[in-house]
């Protein structure tokens, strides 16, 4: 895999010169996480709080789901769907205390992030982190989770995202 001098692009193309070429079709930013063994492997372009988010989410991947679990505290034996959110978000610094998934329908900027997403609705909220999905459903497992599959969101979800991330 060929990299860029700032190592933002993979998958460049030598051209006949023997030079790079960085035309936008012949590189594309390196922004996804990889799932090794249901952990993900934040990708090394991305911001230290994005690897800490995705850290941080891998310490509670594959604990058991309870409702109301991670509401209390950060740390607790089980985790229902916004206290996975907020236990994630708690390691990359964007949240001081955790909130219920409506607390997310107006947390952060609107909109999808190059980086991190967060999927809110009355009665569910998930993440989407350098490409994969941190979820308590449609995951291995009863608790969260990640995967690379994403989750209709059309008109259900309410997307927000840390302003500049």
């Amino acid at each position: 895999m060929l990299v860029s001098p700032s190592g933002s692009f993979a998958s460049c193309v030598e051209d006949s010169s023997g030079g790079m070429n960085l035309s936008a079709g012949d590189c594309k930013p390196v922004k996804k996480a990889r799932l090794v063994n249901g952990k993900a492997i934040a990708p090394a372009s991305a911001p230290a709080r994005v690897k800490a988010v995705i850290a941080w989410a891998n310490k509670i991947r594959n604990m058991p789901y309870r409702y109301g679990g991670g509401h209390g505290s950060f740390f607790d034996t089980g985790y229902d769907c916004s206290g996975t959110v907020s236990f994630a978000l708690r390691g990359g610094r964007f949240v001081s205390s955790p909130m219920p998934s409506t607390g997310y329908m107006n947390w952060g900027a609107s909109g999808k992030g190059n980086w991190i997403t967060i999927y809110s609705n009355p009665s569910h909220a998930y993440m989407v982190v350098a490409g994969l999905r941190f979820d308590t459903s449609m995951t291995p497992g009863d608790g969260p989770g990640w995967s690379k599959s994403m989750r209709s969101t059309s008109g259900s979800f309410i997307a927000r995202h840390p302003a500049g991330f």
